[in-house]
């Protein structure tokens, strides 16, 4: 059924008499033809039809105009340059959505017309990363998607921190992104961790993998994600918990929620990394990179230490690794501490094996 508030498709427990939708949060009656009987049609419909059937599209996904999904695997890409606002422009990020596009399309599989993607270049008003859009995409990405689906979130990007206003901090600080319309004089203007949480986090049902790969400084927790995994000097890891202390709910409806970002929540991420003519952000350079020259299907171990192992050898000689537009340069060499090179997180939903698992999209 939808959301009675914002029209997301709701999937209804048996018995249920209200549904909390995990976008708006709002609350939803949920009618007789709903409830037990609702299930033996949808069973019937499925099997009838061979597989599946997703939900009536949102009103607001189909006025946007987005990809109509076929098959089990859909991305949303994100990067923003910040030209001609009040933030420092990048010189990495239309670039790493670029590179991202290719990878998913050409080693993973990803159909094209599945892969959405918003930047400050577009001319289309809903795929310009503000706000509004970025988390209309959100629902594009997680709308309707089922067991066997495998999703994918890139941002590259300015982040944050801001005050907690919650209790759901460990810190005191929430971790946020900054659309191409964020406001210095608005900290509602960002997109919070909790509202990434909510809107890409919560939906995700039984046997739904999303991998979200972020490039933005302060970035290591941004999904609220409850277990952080910790690399020893002797290379073994350790998960460590970072559930919300008030006890807020920060996991899945089932399914599977990663996240591999450029840095820690306190360390900065470098931009313009690569070629000396084409500058990527440090995170998606090197996981590009070690994503598509692997001849082998990596463990996640794998593939983490050969992305710090690209990422410490660009920074060896303690500068930028290309030439960066004068004021930007200027700023990263204030911000970035090149002594303690930025370390790339992964946190999930669940934890597992990192030495055994095999990264998959």
């Amino acid at each position: 059924m939808e959301c009675g508030h914002c029209g997301e498709g709701l999937s209804v427990p048996r018995g249920a008499r209200v549904v909390h939708c995990a976008h708006c949060r709002g609350v939803t009656r949920v009618g007789r033809r709903h409830g037990a009987m609702g299930f033996v049609v949808n069973m019937i419909t499925n099997m009838a039809g061979g597989g599946r059937t997703r939900p009536t599209t949102p009103p607001r996904l189909r006025e946007a105009g987005y990809p109509r999904v076929h098959g089990d695997k859909r991305a949303l890409l994100v990067g923003i340059s910040y030209t001609g606002t009040h933030l420092p422009e990048l010189s990495g990020p239309i670039t790493d959505v670029k590179s991202m596009s290719f990878l998913l399309t050409q080693k993973y599989g990803f159909p094209s017309q599945c892969v959405l993607v918003l930047t400050d270049e577009e001319r289309d008003p809903y795929r310009t990363p503000t706000k509004s859009n970025i988390l209309l995409a959100m629902r594009w990405l997680v709308h309707g998607c089922g067991s066997g689906d495998s999703l994918v979130f890139h941002f590259s990007g300015h982040g944050d921190q801001v005050r907690d206003e919650d209790g759901d901090e460990r810190d005191g600080k929430d971790e946020v992104l900054c659309p191409v319309d964020s406001d210095p004089d608005d900290d509602g203007s960002d997109i919070r961790d909790d509202e990434i949480n909510a809107a890409l986090v919560r939906p995700l049902v039984h046997g739904v993998r999303l991998h979200a790969i972020v490039d933005a400084c302060h970035s290591g927790t941004v999904l609220d994600l409850p277990n952080l995994c910790k690399i020893k000097k002797n290379g073994e890891s350790e998960w460590t918990d970072q559930s919300a202390p008030n006890g807020a709910w920060k996991k899945t409806s089932g399914g599977q929620a990663v996240l591999i970002s450029g840095c820690a929540d306190t360390q900065t991420s470098t931009d313009g990394v690569g070629d000396e003519l084409v500058g990527m952000g440090a995170l998606t350079y090197s996981f590009f990179t070690a994503a598509l020259f692997a001849q082998r299907t990596p463990t996640y171990a794998q593939l983490l230490a050969t992305i710090r192992a690209i990422i410490r050898e660009r920074n060896a000689d303690g500068r930028v690794s290309c030439k960066l537009p004068a004021p930007v340069c200027s700023l990263v060499r204030k911000v970035v501490n090149f002594s303690g090179v930025q370390e790339p997180q992964l946190t999930s939903s669940d934890k597992f094996d990192i030495s055994r698992t095999q990264f998959l999209l």
